[in-house]
């Protein structure tokens, strides 16, 4: 009897220790979404990036993905985003898709430009830069030819005839 007291004991320490770890790891992430206006920016592709994916600024974040969609007319994707309103973004802003690593996740990254006028809520991101796809980049470098090779002919000084 005594041995089934101990493990309901233990069990409810483990269970507690879970919890507080929980409590611990929620409040300390920048997984919660941010408050703020929103804006929109289009891109030709948007690769593995999602709702709920982090908008940052030189790494910090100050915003979270809230939607994508497809423009029917231009055939665009139409990010929206949320940005902590006490960031206020130039209009000449470059939003860029970029990886965290090699095959590590996808996040919005603002580089502000140097304009006077502000992106107004509700507003759209002018300049974009879709993310390089890996494969694509594999492809060039798999069939491209090597820079130092040159085909046969060419390059070379034409000769003149034999007199």
């Amino acid at each position: 009897m005594s041995g089934n007291v101990i493990e309901t004991v233990m069990g409810a320490v483990v269970l507690v220790v879970a919890a507080l770890f929980l409590f611990f790891a929620y409040t300390t992430s920048q997984v919660r979404a941010v408050q703020g206006y929103q804006v929109t920016a289009q891109f030709e592709r948007v690769g593995a990036l999602r709702d709920g994916s982090d908008v940052r600024i030189a790494g910090v974040k100050v915003g979270s993905v809230v939607s994508e969609s497809l423009d029917p007319k231009t055939f665009l994707a139409t990010v929206r985003m949320n940005i902590n309103p006490a960031y206020k973004l130039p209009e000449d802003t470059v939003a860029e898709i970029v990886s965290n690593g090699l095959l590590g996740d996808q996040y919005m990254s603002l580089v502000p430009g140097g304009e006077e006028q502000t992106i107004p809520p509700g507003g759209r991101i002018k300049y974009t830069q879709s993310p390089a796809s890996l494969e694509n980049l594999i492809g060039q470098m798999i069939f491209s030819q090597p820079g130092g090779q040159k085909k046969p002919g060419e390059g070379e000084a034409p000769r003149s005839a034999p007199k």
